[in-house]
């Protein structure tokens, strides 16, 4: 007996040795030691404590998307949040559960006629991603319409923080630091007209669309804005559009995206990750961070 069968006990949804190519926007990734979908947060602390119990680590993912996982794996408990998606309205807020797709919540806000969220629609991760990391895009940030979090800590306790407790900066917050597991958060909104809310959406996606490599795997913007430039501006004249590792690949649509153009490896993004980073470097003395999440790399 050990984790996979307590697991199965509690009746939740586990799979043994799952790729996480399946699971990660990158299309990257080998196997999950142990691959568990709770559907509600005490399944979720049921799962924590069977870890514990078995000293095995755990890691808590969303959807995948600002994800590279190594090639050969993750030797821990993988817990995926996407079947705990619950979105529903509270007066001017919306209240979803951490797996909830965020372009999801985005399209749901817009139906309500709740306007703040705009710059969501169309970023592919999930809240509870969204709020470790402050996601945003054309001038817009979790942290500008998040109020409340409900986290579970390290021991199993729930809380209701105020959106301040988190210290969110520039695609960051202290979630992780503090050993939290996002499990709902609230969005305060504004009434508008929906018409206005989808137009705006509509808009901010064609730009999408039309600035962003869409047609690929990729786990978003690879690196972070450095203070007062754009990554893609340093990359691109550093020479580095369309530089390959294997089927890791710069996009020659957005220098700040590192494409898989079908079968590239985990090894593959990292050799031209660290490419990268040495030519601009080099060039400008800037020193890019990686924006993507790493496991098991």
């Amino acid at each position: 007996m050990g984790l996979f069968e307590d697991i199965e006990r509690e009746n939740i949804d586990v799979l043994r040795d799952e790729p996480m190519k399946r699971h990660t926007s990158f299309k990257i990734g080998g196997p999950a030691k142990v691959y568990a979908r709770p559907e509600s947060v005490v399944q979720l602390k049921n799962l924590i404590t069977l870890a514990k119990r078995w000293n095995t680590e755990y890691f808590v993912t969303g959807r995948g998307t600002n994800l590279l996982v190594g090639d050969k794996g993750i030797d821990k408990l993988v817990i995926s949040t996407e079947r705990m998606a619950d979105v529903r309205r509270d007066e001017g807020r919306i209240v979803c559960s951490c797996g909830a797709g965020l372009t999801n919540v985005a399209v749901y806000a817009a139906n309500e006629g709740l306007t703040g969220l705009e710059f969501a629609y169309g970023i592919p991760g999930s809240v509870g991603g969204a709020v470790v990391m402050n996601a945003g895009a054309y001038g817009g940030q979790m942290a500008d319409v998040l109020r409340y979090v409900t986290v579970m800590d390290a021991s199993g306790e729930v809380k209701r923080l105020e959106a301040g407790a988190l210290e969110m900066g520039y695609r960051s917050s202290n979630v992780l630091s503090n050993g939290w597991t996002v499990l709902m958060a609230e969005l305060e909104l504004n009434e508008c007209s929906g018409e206005a809310i989808w137009e705006k959406m509509e808009q901010l996606m064609s730009a999408r669309r039309l600035k962003q490599p869409l047609e690929y795997p990729s786990a978003g913007s690879t690196f972070k804005r450095p203070e007062g430039d754009f990554t893609g501006r340093l990359i691109e004249e550093a020479g580095l559009k369309g530089e390959r590792v294997n089927d890791a690949c710069v996009s020659e649509k957005h220098a700040g995206f590192i494409v898989n153009l079908g079968n590239a490896k985990a090894a593959d993004v990292m050799e031209l990750i660290d490419r990268v980073c040495e030519r601009v470097y080099a060039r400008y003395g800037v020193e890019l961070e990686p924006e993507i999440k790493f496991e098991g790399i």
